[in-house]
């Protein structure tokens, strides 16, 4: 395989998953005896430019032409949403004349916003469940990819984009140059295209790497966005470092000016990532070595507590919960069972593992002893909704924080 941005051969795999199903590839009951398709889950870094890379790229159709995840169930998510619109309208005056696309537009949670804000607004997503939810909702949306096509399209319909935005899709498409070039061609001479994706420097530190799934195909630094951006008309002006989703980041990208340098919050950044090594393969080595070890201390943990006949669910079926399990071997022995606040997953089973999906409302009813919180990038707004279970006794795991008990 080819690196994604600078096509070079040289790739160094550090970090084996095993084969796994795609990560939101949810089973029906009346399809649990089937066989389930697996890939390998790999990852890479290019020595060239530094990006880091799943090795094996799943066909995209497979993985997004029926879509399970929406942000609108995660009051968590919405709030971001109205931050972001609110920031990107005051950078950059928007008002009902200017255009804003979200790429990746989901069920159109964040266009939802730039309307109430009284902004001109248009989604692109290619899961047809998805773009019917928004169109639903009143939300104009172009059922396909975004390529230099879709943009070509756009334009002659609608003109110019000022606001671009494609929060949590950037790291999700494969071929990124053909992605940046409708980007060219839809984005309007003042105006910004905004990403946002989870930071490498964050993800190495802090060992996600139950982040790490088939959708998921890039892991960025900034070393290889500027990489990425110079050969074309783009540039960054801006980045915004977040806490969001165990450590992100905001890009903000213009059309070139004249005389264009590195800006300084990038250079900071790109200082940074050096200063943690990440042109070396040092801290990938030891990325792979921690992700055995918390496999380990997971299932030591895990069996202690069978030991002692206690229950122990989980809270949300995200794609890192699976990609989590899946690695773990872990069955619905282990975990009786999970719920979640989606109500597309509610009454599925989890790919791979084929533990039963169920309604938040279940933890009430059917009291468990232990609920580790799959979904720990919103582990806060989980534990504040269930303060009365934690007066129970019940003991909430955080595999974010070395599988500690609140």
């Amino acid at each position: 395989m080819l690196c994604r941005i600078c096509k070079n051969k040289s790739l160094y795999e550090f970090c084996s998953l095993g084969l796994q199903p795609l990560a939101n590839s949810f089973i029906k009951k009346e399809d649990l005896s089937k066989k389930e398709k697996v890939f390998p889950l790999e990852l890479c870094l290019c020595k060239k430019c530094g990006m880091v890379q799943l090795n094996d790229v799943v066909p995209a159709k497979l993985m997004f032409r029926n879509y399970l995840y929406i942000p609108s169930a995660s009051k968590t998510r919405i709030e971001h949403f109205n931050e972001l619109a609110s920031t990107i309208k005051d950078l950059l005056a928007l008002t009902k004349k200017d255009l804003a696309v979200d790429i990746g537009s989901n069920d159109g949670s964040l266009l939802e916003v730039y309307v109430q804000l009284g902004i001109k607004i248009l989604g692109v997503d290619p899961s047809v469940n998805l773009a019917k939810v928004a169109e639903l909702k009143g939300i104009p949306t172009i059922n396909d990819y975004f390529t230099r096509k879709t943009a070509t399209k756009i334009v002659k319909k609608y003109g110019k984009a000022k606001a671009i935005t494609a929060t949590n899709v950037f790291a999700h498409v494969d071929n990124i140059h053909e992605f940046v070039k409708g980007i060219e061609i839809l984005l309007a001479d003042n105006g910004a295209f905004v990403i946002e994706f989870p930071y490498l420097v964050d993800f190495i530190e802090n060992c996600e790497f139950d982040t790490i799934y088939h959708e998921h195909l890039s892991y960025f630094g900034v070393r290889a966005l500027v990489k990425l951006f110079e050969k074309t008309s783009l540039e960054i002006f801006s980045i915004q470092r977040m806490k969001l989703d165990g450590g992100s980041l905001r890009v903000f990208v213009q059309k070139k000016k004249k005389n264009s340098k590195l800006y300084p919050e990038v250079e900071s950044l790109i200082k940074l990532e050096l200063e943690h090594k990440l042109d070396t393969l040092d801290p990938y080595k030891t990325f792979a070595k921690l992700v055995k070890e918390r496999r380990d201390t997971f299932l030591r943990l895990l069996s202690e507590l069978k030991k002692k006949k206690k229950k122990i669910v989980g809270y949300g079926a995200p794609a890192k919960g699976n990609t989590f399990l899946n690695y773990c071997r872990i069955t619905p022995k282990d975990i009786w069972y999970i719920v979640d606040s989606t109500p597309y997953k509610q009454g599925l089973f989890l790919p791979g593992t084929h533990i039963p999906i169920y309604h938040e409302n279940k933890i009430f009813s059917d009291v468990p002893d232990y609920i580790i919180i799959l979904a720990w990038n919103f582990a806060d707004e989980i534990m504040k909704k269930n303060v009365d279970l934690r007066k129970k006794g019940v003991g909430f795991i955080l595999p974010h924080e070395d599988f500690k008990i609140k």
